[in-house]
């Protein structure tokens, strides 16, 4: 077992990357530096400010805004500057009301918001927000994390809350896999929440036509009859649905994963869903949970909050751990399972936030229970094979390093493509 210092410096790293959120967290960031500048002005801004790093720009532009029906930046920072709390963190809009809205909305209409890409700007996720009204004036930045607020004055450094810092975890697999199966349950049980907002969301999705409908499309009879009424198609459908109405702008929040809604919905709906058709205990359920958010917080550690690489491969390896983990597998198990999801989804790009994520994160849940399946019966692609290695914690580096690094281009070509059109 993990000794209880450690398990309470993993538990407080869980609790720092696993927390609700409405909307899609980087338009949220958005709105919450725009709370916090305003906040900071004392008085509703007369004009707003936004320089924006190229991933924030690319992740904000197509993603409706929860409650709006509205997509984009404009309407994130209006409502920011004019019902946003930052004390709401990531349901920073939490309070909006028709009022209110149709307020955003005049405030747009008046040409009171400006919008650029901060240039030279080294860190992925970097926000910073100027408002003024008459000759006062007042700033946020937001970096590094998505509620990470910085002192402009001395750089993304100077983190506003030191106890993260002093929190860092270095993660490999093993210790992963050894807290997930071994810390007491009562330390372990919050992680259950994630299961109430985001199977919530699954079922929010069914009351409305949301994004492309892709999850209550797969649970149609038609679609039945080419996957049948099996787990799988239970599972894809739930985690579908969940984006589905996360990504059309429904007002309900999800538990994120290391600042993405997307990434908290996709390790937590596949695991759900096995576990309840497959029977599993509540504590296998509870320990299958842990092991799929903490595989996805222990992978994005090397990748970075923001990258080319899209987030549902990373949180798909999540869940086909905890999957694996449900089907009885050991920790070997799980090793091939991460190199089988390594060996076939690595270099799917992210192409922004968007309603079409709910197709990339289908393919990430499929690939999860086929990676799980290949490795119950213990195959596993080899390290004479592509990017494998016979270490996985090597092997994921390889992953985070080409998601980080290698597609850095990538990123470039995809925004230039997005801003172009």
């Amino acid at each position: 077992m993990v000794d209880k210092e450690l398990r309470e410096r993993i538990i407080a790293l869980i609790h720092r990357e696993v927390v609700p959120a409405i909307g899609c967290t980087e338009p949220m960031c958005v709105a919450l530096c725009t709370a916090k500048a305003t906040e900071k002005l004392g008085c509703r801004p007369d004009k707003i400010e936004a320089y924006l790093s190229a991933n924030i720009l690319k992740n904000a532009m197509g993603v409706g805004i929860p409650g709006t029906g509205m997509i984009g930046l404009p309407i994130a920072i209006a409502l920011g500057a004019i019902i946003g709390k930052s004390e709401y963190r990531l349901e920073v809009l939490k309070d909006l009301t028709p009022e209110t809205l149709e307020e955003g909305k005049t405030f747009i209409a008046e040409d009171r918001i400006a919008i650029r890409q901060k240039q030279n700007c080294c860190d992925k996720l970097y926000v910073e927000i100027i408002c003024s009204a008459g000759d006062k004036s007042a700033s946020a930045v937001i970096a590094g994390g998505h509620t990470r607020f910085v002192d402009e004055t001395t750089g993304p450094s100077a983190q506003a809350d030191s106890a993260a810092d002093s929190e860092v975890v270095a993660l490999n697999l093993s210790l992963v896999h050894d807290f997930a199966t071994t810390a007491p349950l009562d330390e372990i049980r919050f992680i259950l929440e994630a299961r109430t907002y985001n199977m919530n969301a699954a079922r929010e999705a069914l009351k409305g036509n949301y994004g492309h409908n892709l999850g209550k499309t797969i649970d149609r009879p038609l679609s039945k009859g080419i996957f049948g009424n099996s787990i799988y198609c239970h599972i894809i459908s739930r985690t579908a649905s969940a984006c589905d109405a996360r990504m059309g702008g429904a007002m309900i929040p999800v538990m994120s994963n290391s600042g993405s809604g997307n990434q908290g919905i996709c390790a937590t709906n596949p695991v759900c869903v096995y576990a309840k058709e497959n029977e599993n205990t509540e504590e296998e359920l509870i320990r299958a949970l842990t092991l799929s958010h903490l595989t996805a917080i222990y992978i994005k550690q090397s990748l970075g909050k923001l990258s080319a690489l899209c987030g549902c491969v990373v949180a798909s390896i999540g869940s086909s751990c905890g999957i694996t983990y449900l089907m009885g597998g050991d920790y070997e198990h799980i090793c091939f399972a991460v190199k089988n999801m390594i060996a076939n989804l690595t270099g799917m790009i992210c192409d922004g936030a968007k309603p079409a994520c709910s197709l990339k994160i289908t393919s990430g849940v499929s690939t999860a229970l086929l990676s799980a399946l290949l490795a119950m019966e213990g195959k596993c692609v080899s390290s004479s094979e592509g990017i494998v290695d016979d270490c996985v914690d090597k092997s994921i580096h390889n992953l985070t390093s080409i998601g980080a690094d290698a597609m850095c281009k990538t990123d470039d070509m995809v925004l230039n493509i997005m801003t172009s059109k």
